[in-house]
């Protein structure tokens, strides 16, 4: 079994996390899921609680259930990072090792594969600093699951869609 850490950031595409969970769920897998602020205002902690059977933590400073701080304790467990979806602004906080909240703080001491799925408007998915975050990320070994093309949150069409949970789901197989 697994101990997968899922991050989910504040994007719309945040519910689609949902499925995630539950294909990871029923793979054996266990996963502890790490909300940053901003994606509790689109889908609840409550939600990701009752599917993944564990706590969620959103609180960087939350007291801590054990003595260890939460981030070093889920870095230490994961066997595998996910961030579905990944907003720009996470992905450059990772890129440039900007730890101020739990998440980003979670990715910057775990050692564990980090699977990260850019989900965003295509003017700021096509954003040159953008382009050169998710770059940085790959090259340091992080594995980018591209996003889909299609109808966005906005009402624009193009690149920017998160990829179905189970495309997600199969490029995390392996790791």
């Amino acid at each position: 079994m697994r101990k997968i850490v899922l991050g989910v950031t504040g994007s719309i595409a945040a519910y689609k996390a949902a499925e995630l969970v539950r294909l990871f769920v029923k793979n054996g897998d266990e996963v502890h899921v790490v909300m940053t602020p901003a994606a509790c205002e689109f889908v609840t902690p409550l939600t990701f609680q009752t599917l993944s059977r564990n706590p969620v933590e959103v609180e960087q400073f939350a007291p801590p259930a054990q003595w260890m701080p939460e981030h070093i304790s889920l870095a230490d467990c994961a066997d595998l990072v996910v961030i579905a979806p990944a907003t720009a602004n996470t992905i450059a906080k990772i890129r440039y090792g900007i730890a101020d909240n739990l998440l980003t703080a979670t990715v910057l001491a775990t050692k564990a594969p980090i699977v990260v799925a850019p989900v965003m408007n295509t003017g700021m998915l096509e954003n040159p600093v953008t382009q050169e975050n998710i770059a940085a990320l790959k090259a340091r070994g992080v594995k980018i699951v591209d996003p889909d093309s299609g109808e966005l949150a906005c009402g624009a069409t193009g690149k920017g869609r998160m990829p179905e949970a189970s495309e997600i789901f199969e490029s995390c197989l392996g790791l």
